[in-house]
């Protein structure tokens, strides 16, 4: 477009063509630009989004000022993702959002067209903010799922840095580690004396224990001080066996931000004779903060190894923290369940709503579907790995996989009895069938993830499954053993054994009291 009339502040709107694949696809980006010059013609057309948010944008780029001698005459970013205040033409009245992965800016004018969007009611379309703070993350835990998912969140934390902080701390269990010689990181002046393992992981970047031979981000600091790993951290993702969660609860109580939030990666449940209690909750009513919950067909060497699976992310962002276009609160101070009260998230941070823990957890090779069914996906990801153990059982007997299905068939029967006995009205009945955490997650863990794994071996070694975690697990823990114990516990205290055959038999091969061949009677 031509502007001419020199002195007068002229308008330059970008042109744009783009094509949105995806149903809730957010404004296509365009630049908004104001200044001063004689006929200065500006084109422009961004290139693809990143996949984060599986949003799809074609455009054909070019972005040139014919007039190399205006005040604002410079090259324009490559890349939204990358863009910076410094790389938008100067002086200009609209800037770069901060928001999230579509950086978006103004609306187009009336009479430019464009396709029509569906948005989440949890993402916040915000307009130009200048936050002062970015979220700081924290992982704690780093066996091997752990590290997995502290590797693609630095990557993420890295490539976004107008929301995130770029170092990514990661709580690690300090140990000794002896490297061999054969390792490419052995040092003949330290030789084979053990060394610890978060200088192994600051030196040369691999978890040579839990993780190896995957190289990880630079910015994933290893740091053995729990304490000193949460400190400030706004965003908490918790990635430990979950019969330590307590412990580590009360260890970081006092030292946590108050307005902090979190994502449990654990697949397990808090569980006594008289209550089970979601992870998630269990985390949120310890520390007075909210958690989501993040579960499905995941397999941390394979996602190590990038290797494209999906996921499926449960967060029902607080009513405190949501905000208007404007980015104004529009919440009263109470969470979603109204049961306590939380610390809003201070409005100098970026918000925190669906499309934010997207941004942050999605990569190309790990795509993330939110959704707002804590119960489900928490139920689902922590009973099945009973199942896993049954259908392991089953095939370590000799049985094929008509045998299997029929496993699984019962066995998400009963997590989904379970669900509705004992959180009535709490769930979405197609997370169990649409979601990865719920039909795919069964698939995946029943067939080959490690609770299938060793409960197969211990069938064909004749050894308890408890031998087998210990020989071929590095010194890591079986979800599905404890989660076994506490859930049949549970089920005998409440009187609703018969209603759970498989959960109930599983614990009885684990504890050596039945054999594996009895299995088809739970179906008679």
């Amino acid at each position: 477009m031509n502007c001419s009339r020199l002195g007068q502040p002229l308008l330059h709107q970008a042109r744009y063509r783009s094509r949105i694949l995806s149903s809730d696809a957010a404004s296509v980006f365009h630049y908004l630009v104001q200044g001063q010059g004689p006929k200065l013609h500006l084109s422009f057309s961004s290139p693809p989004t990143h996949p984060a948010l599986r949003r799809r944008f074609y455009v054909q780029s070019s972005a040139v000022i014919s007039n190399p001698t205006s005040p604002f005459h410079r090259q324009l970013p490559q890349s939204p993702q990358t863009a910076t205040r410094a790389d938008v033409l100067k002086p200009a009245s609209s800037l770069w959002s901060t928001r999230s992965s579509r950086a978006s800016l103004s609306p187009p004018p009336n009479n430019t067209r464009h396709l029509p969007v569906r948005r989440s009611s949890q993402v916040t379309k915000m307009t130009v903010n200048n936050f002062t703070k970015k979220h700081k993350v924290t992982v704690i835990g780093s066996g091997n799922w752990g590290t997995t998912v502290a590797k693609l969140v630095a990557e993420n934390c890295a490539e976004h840095p107008d929301t995130f902080e770029k170092d990514v701390q990661m709580w690690v269990y300090e140990e000794n580690v002896t490297l061999p010689k054969d390792s490419k990181h052995f040092d003949a002046s330290i030789g084979e004396q053990p060394q610890k393992l978060t200088h192994i992981l600051n030196t040369y970047h691999e978890n040579v224990k839990y993780l190896p031979g995957i190289p990880l981000p630079h910015n994933l600091v290893a740091n053995p001080s729990l304490v000193d790993a949460v400190k400030d951290s706004s965003i908490l993702i918790f990635n430990l066996p979950h019969e330590f969660i307590g412990n580590i609860c009360r260890q970081i109580k006092d030292h946590i931000a108050p307005y902090a939030r979190g994502i449990s990666c654990i697949k397990g449940v808090s569980v006594t004779d008289d209550k089970i209690e979601l992870i998630c909750n269990y985390v949120s009513d310890a520390l007075n903060i909210y958690c989501g919950a993040l579960s499905g067909a995941n397999i941390a060497s394979e996602i190590a190894n990038e290797q494209w699976c999906e996921t499926t992310i449960a967060y029902n962002t607080p009513l405190v923290d949501r905000r208007d276009e404007n980015g104004k609160p529009v919440g009263n101070g109470e969470s979603n369940d109204h049961s306590k009260q939380l610390t809003p998230l201070p409005l100098n941070y970026p918000p925190l709503g669906h499309d934010e823990w997207s941004l942050l957890f999605s990569r190309p090779y790990f795509t993330v579907s939110m959704v707002s069914d804590i119960v489900g996906v928490s139920l689902a990801g922590a009973l099945k790995n009973i199942v896993a153990i049954a259908c392991g059982y089953v095939e370590g007997h000799g049985w094929n996989m008509t045998a299997k299905t029929a496993v699984m068939r019962r066995g998400m029967q009963e997590i989904i009895r379970f669900a509705n006995e004992f959180f009535p009205g709490q769930i979405e009945p197609r997370t169990f069938w649409e979601e990865s955490a719920g039909w795919g997650d069964m698939i995946v863990s029943c067939t080959s993830a490690r609770n299938w794994r060793c409960s197969k071996l211990a069938v064909e070694r004749n050894l308890p499954i408890e031998e087998v975690e210990k020989t071929e697990l590095n010194g890591q823990k079986l979800q599905g053993i404890s989660t076994t114990r506490e859930v049949s516990s549970f089920l005998r205290a409440k009187g609703a054994e018969e209603r759970y055959p498989v959960f109930m038999a599983v614990e009885r091969i684990i504890d050596q009291e039945i054999k594996v061949e009895e299995i088809p009677k739970l179906f008679k």
